[in-house]
């Protein structure tokens, strides 16, 4: 196995993992990792962290990352807030797969993390192992799918292996093996700027279910986040 391929399941290798992921991470390079749902690329949420990702992801200028928490508290440190309904949200669906777009984080949020309308997507993941990350950096990381446009979402570290060797091994690329994710729904995405929340991107939790939390969710699809 390459260097840059760190076992990350059980709560040992996890623990063995964070010195040399933090040191990544702190050098401003982009992790691939598990979540709760595919496998993601991202890195520290600072200007030239995210310009590394967007030269590896080859990401189109005006889409936005979103961000990974693993506490509300992480929130107030970076300046966002809830709105009602993103409260509503996040209090029934938090932590899980469903990512929410918010007012705030003006000075503390790169620009590059903004969404066309202001708002920046973040999400409270419920997967262990990277909430253990995000604890030890003390930050929030970025987040997208691991995997070249147009190309289907990776499930596992031999994926991503697969698909970016060079990167992995010249080390601009660190991946986490959590290893192979059960078959799943990209997080659904709703946008709470505004007079009414409304759905950018269906996911693993249906519009309807959403919708029993709070009434007024509108459906608009859209591919803005990812």
């Amino acid at each position: 196995m390459l260097p840059s391929v760190v076992p990350f399941w059980s709560p040992a290798e996890i623990e063995a993992a964070l010195s040399g992921t933090l040191a990544h991470l702190q050098a401003r390079k982009v992790l691939a990792y598990p979540t709760e749902t595919v496998y993601g690329f991202g890195g520290g949420a600072d200007h030239d962290s995210v310009a590394a990702l967007v030269a590896l992801k080859h990401r189109p200028e005006g889409k936005p990352f979103l961000l990974l928490i693993n506490g509300s508290e992480m929130l107030t440190r970076i300046g966002l807030y809830l709105p009602p309904s993103a409260s509503a949200f996040a209090a029934r669906f938090w932590p899980g797969p469903l990512t929410l777009v918010l007012p705030g984080g003006d000075r503390r949020v790169p620009a590059e993390l903004r969404g066309a309308d202001g708002g920046i997507a973040v999400r409270w993941t419920p997967h262990p192992a990277i909430q253990r990350l995000i604890k030890a950096y003390g930050d929030p990381i970025t987040s997208t799918s691991a995997n070249h446009p147009g190309s289907p979402s990776a499930m596992s570290a031999a994926s991503v292996l697969a698909d970016w060797q060079p990167e992995v091994a010249a080390g601009r690329l660190r991946v986490l093996d959590g290893g192979t994710l059960s078959p799943s729904l990209p997080s659904t995405v709703v946008n709470c700027i505004g007079e009414r929340p409304h759905v950018v991107r269906p996911g693993a939790i249906a519009t309807e279910i959403l919708r029993a939390a709070v009434p007024e969710l509108e459906d608009s699809f859209s591919t803005e986040q990812s």
